[in-house]
């Protein structure tokens, strides 16, 4: 190997330990997570290994299971002290994902243990923005009656209702979501960048079903 190639390499290892990231390949909690060792996992707890330790790409061993909705090695690690709001590399925290991926049993852990329901994704939205535009239908009930703001507005200029409109189909998963939005309060004339209201982009795009229950509401 190279001097500079050599000095490149300790560059990166430098800076990802700065960060606070650590290697997986030396990590055996992010494995027995990745392979699903829920008794591995367990073991590896009660023996203290470092909980909120992340691999490469900033995912915490928790992050991980919530990827793949490892529900009880999930529990595991939240029972002894997981942090539900940290974010790996791309912003994505176990909350945030478990409320857009809608892994709900997961999703009811993070928010029993101290989700931050103001944290928001890489596109500047709410856990609850993601959950409307995939029609998860449940688990937008569970971010509504949790707190989460309604007319947060992310990055695009969009909301959790403009979403369920722009993103979707508006077939009856995302019909339910509009209808339980509209019940809980949300803004039903808050426009877009260009100043279109969700009616006006329901219209646009043929979701009449949609379109009545705004208009039925009130909206404009």
């Amino acid at each position: 190997m190279t001097p500079k190639l050599s000095f490149k390499r300790g560059l990166i290892a430098l800076g990802l330990l700065t960060a606070g990231v650590v290697m997986a390949s030396d990590n055996s909690l992010l494995d027995a997570v990745r392979k699903g060792q829920l008794q591995q996992v367990e073991q590896l707890i009660q023996q203290g290994a470092a909980i909120d330790d992340r691999g490469l790409d900033g995912s915490s061993a928790l992050l991980l299971a919530t990827r793949d909705n490892r529900i009880e090695i999930a529990r595991a690690l939240i029972e002894a002290g997981a942090n539900v709001n940290q974010k790996n590399l791309i912003q994505d925290s176990p909350y945030l994902l478990a409320g857009a991926s809608g892994h709900n049993e997961i999703l009811k852990l993070t928010l029993a243990h101290g989700a931050d329901l103001k944290s928001t994704n890489r596109y500047g939205g709410t856990a609850l923005i993601p959950a409307c535009e995939r029609g998860h239908v449940e688990t937008v009930d569970l971010l509504i009656k949790a707190g989460v703001e309604l007319n947060h507005v992310n990055r695009l200029g969009w909301t959790c209702l403009m979403e369920a409109i722009v993103l979707s189909d508006g077939g009856p998963a995302h019909q339910q979501i509009v209808s339980r939005l509209i019940t809980a309060g949300a803004d039903l004339n808050l426009p877009d960048r260009a100043g279109i209201s969700p009616l006006q982009q329901a219209r646009q795009r043929g979701q009449e079903a949609i379109a009545k229950l705004l208009r039925d509401a009130g909206a404009s």
